[in-house]
């Protein structure tokens, strides 16, 4: 075992776990103890070269450091040794423990207590207003939090708000809400007995000129945004969860799921008996040309039935 004794700061703690990388000393084998102003144990103060982490890791780690938690330097060193060592992606891992403890300790200290414990819909939905878990908030007009019954039988989950959701404050409101209520009238699904709502309640976007423009959430956005999902799910119990497009599918189902080989089939998560991943209903207005915007539709309907036969 190997005790480290470094400054609380975070450039001590990146000299520190520099050396320890290149000693090739894994996680397990460290100690961390912090000291006021003692120099890092037996290290050498020689700038060390090691592999290329995501900027995104650096960020995390900087924050993550002026938590009060004790452990975070084992668990900034623990993810660092995975990125480095079993997969460069990993922050993307939305349902990885270490990575969720990381972006825990990275969010703003208001963050971590916003989700109230033991509220239901209608506290969730006030507390949200002030959620500041990640850069998203400072952009956008307003969190756009689900909308529909608590009992609701079917939840549908998205990825995000789009323009005119962020600026009217509900989910599914713009054309790809448009696209959403006509699939659904046709299957026989009443959208007003529905639950809807989005893997991340803030708008992502670009400015260009007047317009601005959807960015898909990035892995970190949707992890810290998740707890707020999770509550939700937790409340209303769906018998069947719908997830619409690829981010709610990567938060729920994992990265590894696949929307396109995997779509339009029925199977058991831990959020519901009944679920199956589909289409957004963005993507129809994606489509190339008319033709394919009709294909990606009956692809659409078709899935939609599933969860109306249901």
């Amino acid at each position: 075992m190997r005790t480290i004794a470094i400054a609380p700061t975070f450039e001590a703690w990146q000299v520190a776990a520099r050396a320890l990388l290149r000693d090739g000393v894994p996680p397990p084998d460290v100690a961390w103890a912090a000291t006021v102003s003692a120099p890092e144990a037996g290290l050498s103060p020689v700038p060390l070269t090691v592999a290329r982490v995501p900027r995104q890791f650096i960020e995390l780690a900087r924050r993550a450091a002026g938590a009060a938690e004790p452990e975070r330097w084992q668990i900034l060193y623990a993810v660092l040794w995975r990125l480095v060592h079993e997969n460069h992606a990993l922050l993307e891992v939305g349902d990885d423990p270490q990575v969720r403890q990381l972006f825990a300790l990275a969010a703003p200290a208001p963050a971590k207590l916003v989700v109230p414990a033991g509220a239901d819909l209608g506290g969730l939905r006030e507390a949200a207003l002030r959620c500041t878990g990640c850069e998203l908030y400072r952009a956008a007009t307003q969190t756009v939090f689900g909308h529909g019954p608590a009992d609701a039988r079917i939840v549908l989950v998205g990825e995000q708000p789009g323009d005119q959701e962020d600026r009217k404050g509900a989910p599914f409101v713009g054309p790809a809400g448009e696209v959403l209520d006509r699939a659904l009238g046709e299957v026989g699904i009443d959208r007003e007995r529905l639950y809807v709502t989005n893997a991340v309640k803030h708008f992502k976007f670009v400015t260009r000129g007047r317009r601005r423009i959807h960015q898909t959430p990035r892995g970190a956005e949707i992890t810290a945004c998740r707890p707020w999902l999770e509550a939700e799910l937790a409340l209303i119990r769906p018998e069947t969860l719908v997830c619409l497009g690829a981010t709610a599918c990567r938060a729920l189902l994992g990265p590894d799921f696949r929307l396109m080989k995997e779509r339009g089939r029925i199977f058991s998560t831990r959020w519901a008996p009944r679920t199956i991943a589909t289409l957004h209903p963005s993507a129809v207005l994606r489509g190339e040309d008319d033709a394919a915007q009709a294909r990606l539709y009956r692809i659409l309907i078709g899935d939609l039935r599933l969860v109306a036969s249901g």
